[in-house]
């Protein structure tokens, strides 16, 4: 996919009257993993590379020697 497509799919998408909300963030993942793996699908590499930097964005991570967050505020 080009650019250009890239910006008219934009363009589209932000002529629509009414956005969606997500109701969760699992809905919100799926819905960004079914439109990765559409643009995987069409050879969109630009658009596809963007969708996955939106999903590892929207993914709650912890790395590696980052201290885990306690389960309950009162552990005593």
């Amino acid at each position: 996919m080009t650019m250009l497509s890239l910006r008219l799919s934009r363009a589209l998408s932000q002529g629509r009257t009414a956005h969606a909300q997500p109701q969760s963030r699992a809905s919100l993942l799926a819905m960004l993993l079914r439109k990765r793996a559409a643009a995987h699908n069409v050879g969109a590499e630009e658009l596809e590379a963007l969708l996955r930097d939106q999903i590892l964005w929207s993914l709650p991570m912890q790395y590696d020697g980052e201290p885990k967050a306690p389960l309950s505020s009162s552990a005593e």
